[in-house]
């Protein structure tokens, strides 16, 4: 059986330093004129959940989405990192990266998730996952996670300062800039050494 959460899904925002990079000007503008001090999160809410191998519907009018393939850390009883697995955080192309708009990132079906967790004891340090993103089998994205502003350790301990993670909520790692588009009809892999291969395929809708 396929991996889901039994908890809250959060995505992160600019946790890569490519992405933060690329946003600094805007960040020292009105209305908040310096760069975020904590993580930004958002939800995911589970009407976007889709399993590893299932085909997500891309709204009618909507000519490509947004590929946001990430690592998740699914939390433990002990409110400690259980486990890993590997995620496809969909969402249709927007320029506010500040407030995430539900409409465009919590839209039926938009999260991929891996078909298995992997146990957080076999990691012995997430800044070593490696993803390749390939879209109809050409590879479109590569994702190092030792760029990331905070590490898996230092991400989890900022957030549980302000919020309670429970058991089973997930919390992703973030996602990296130079995110590739797909369009319905393609098949978009998530891979990534010692993971299960995420997998799913794009349709349109009424298609």
């Amino acid at each position: 059986m396929s991996f889901l959460p039994t908890g809250t899904v959060y995505g992160v925002l600019l946790n890569f330093r490519a992405e933060l990079e690329a946003l600094a000007p805007q960040m020292s503008q009105p209305p908040y004129k310096a760069a975020p001090k904590a993580p930004v999160l958002y939800v995911k809410t589970a009407n976007t959940w889709s399993p590893h191998g299932c085909a997500v519907t891309v709204p009618a009018g909507v000519p490509a989405i947004e590929v946001g393939a990430t690592v998740a850390m699914v939390i433990g009883a002990d409110g400690d990192v259980e486990g890993f697995v590997p995620m496809n955080d969909l969402s249709i192309p927007h320029a506010s990266f500040f407030r995430p708009p539900v409409k465009y990132k919590c839209v039926d079906g938009f999260l991929g998730i891996g078909p298995a967790m992997r146990d957080a004891q076999e990691v012995a340090d997430p800044a070593e996952f490696r993803l390749e993103v390939r879209i109809n089998g050409a590879l479109r994205q590569s994702v190092d996670f030792s760029q990331l502003v905070r590490n898996a350790s230092q991400l989890l301990a900022d957030v549980t300062e302000f919020m309670t993670l429970a058991h089973g909520d997930v919390l992703m790692l973030g996602c990296d800039a130079g995110r590739p588009l797909a369009r319905p009809g393609d098949r978009i892999e998530v891979a990534a050494p010692g993971f299960e291969t995420l997998s799913n395929t794009l349709v349109g809708e009424g298609a």
